[in-house]
């Protein structure tokens, strides 16, 4: 290869290091560990997270699909405690994400929406708190939503009437308010699982009264 190809090649290289973006080569094992670093964990099931190994595919309580990449996070019923974290949005490849009958607080994040692939958001028995996020209605595989027993507030997101796949939601035991949603997956949950919000209303009767009645 002459010198004017070597110098070239040199500067196309140097072109592409400057115009494409920075990629962690283990993105969401640092997503997962900044939820690991928002937790407290008495019981040590997260021991096996290491930061800095190569993927969290080695990690206790994760599974991978065959390309590595984070499909199921369970950790159900271990003693956590702490918050979520918006970093948890970045594992667009996870399917299912299992954390009831923890102590996790504060709201759930926005961009929990981005879990394009989601199939069960289990957040049931813990004392999270805020709104059901609208974002969460861009779910489109979302099958299980159970966030029962929790204290959250405000209406249920109309835009989870436009998640044909939905087949279980149960919000009972929060502080929702408003009416019930009646049309797309909400036509078939049962009304017991809606109850026990002091504030919320019977299924709303559309085209006679605002849904968002004594929020």
């Amino acid at each position: 290869m002459d010198a004017i190809s070597v110098r070239t090649l040199a500067l196309v290289v140097a072109v592409l290091v400057v115009l494409l973006p920075p990629v962690s080569p283990n993105s969401e094992g640092d997503a997962l560990y900044a939820f690991r670093r928002s937790l407290s964990d008495p019981e040590n099931v997260l021991q096996s997270w290491d930061p800095t190994l190569v993927n969290p595919c080695t990690w206790f309580h994760i599974t991978c699909n065959q390309d590595n990449r984070v499909t199921r996070l369970d950790l159900g019923n271990s003693y956590l405690s702490g918050h979520l974290v918006p970093e948890l949005g970045k594992l667009e490849h996870l399917q299912y994400l299992e954390l009831y009958k923890n102590n996790i607080k504060g709201t759930i994040p926005a961009e929990l929406g981005n879990l394009k692939s989601l199939i069960s958001l289990d957040l049931y028995n813990n004392n999270i708190s805020g709104t059901i996020p609208p974002s969460l209605g861009k779910l489109k595989s979302l099958v299980f939503l159970r966030l029962n027993d929790n204290q959250l507030s405000g209406s249920i997101p109309r835009e989870l009437v436009g998640v044909p796949s939905l087949k279980v939601v149960d919000v009972s035991n929060n502080n929702l308010c408003g009416t019930i949603p009646t049309s797309g997956p909400f036509e078939h949950i049962p009304l017991n699982n809606f109850e026990n919000n002091p504030r919320l209303e019977g299924p709303e009767l559309l085209g006679l009264a605002s849904y968002d009645t004594n929020c």
